[in-house]
C-alpha cells in the first residue's frame, strides 16, 4: 500500500488521490509556436529515481499537492503544497520526517 503524506491531512492511502502529472513541466504561453506546444504535450521524459509529481486529494481535503516520489521504488520522499518547494527533510503532519520505506535518508 502506498501512503501519500498530505500536508493538511497527514499520511493517507493512495486510493484517496488522483495523479495529476509531472510537477516539473512549464506550460508554454498561449501564443507559443505549435512546436513548443507539441513538445509540452507529447515529448515527455520518463525519469528513473526521485521525481516531482502533482497529486489531487479528492477523497480528503480536495487540495493539490506536490509529491517527490522515487519512480523506481515508488517510495514517497516528501510532499508539500503546490505553491511551496519540496524540502526532502520536511516533516509530515505528525512531525516525523518522511523517509523511504527502506529507511535510507532521502
Amino acid at each position: 500500500m502506498l501512503l501519500i503524506p498530505c500536508p493538511w491531512c497527514g499520511a493517507r492511502n493512495q486510493i484517496e488521490f488522483t495523479y495529476g502529472g509531472d510537477a516539473t513541466l512549464k506550460r508554454p504561453p498561449p501564443d507559443a509556436p505549435q512546436a513548443a506546444w507539441y513538445e509540452f504535450v507529447y515529448l515527455r521524459d520518463n525519469p528513473c529515481g526521485p521525481h516531482d509529481e502533482l497529486w489531487y486529494h479528492g477523497a480528503g481535503c480536495r487540495s493539490w499537492l506536490k509529491v517527490r516520489r522515487n519512480t523506481r521504488t515508488h517510495d514517497i520522499i516528501a510532499s508539500a503544497p503546490v505553491q511551496q518547494p519540496i524540502d526532502d527533510a520536511a516533516p509530515d503532519r505528525r512531525g516525523a520526517a518522511v523517509q523511504p520505506r527502506d529507511g535510507a535518508a532521502a
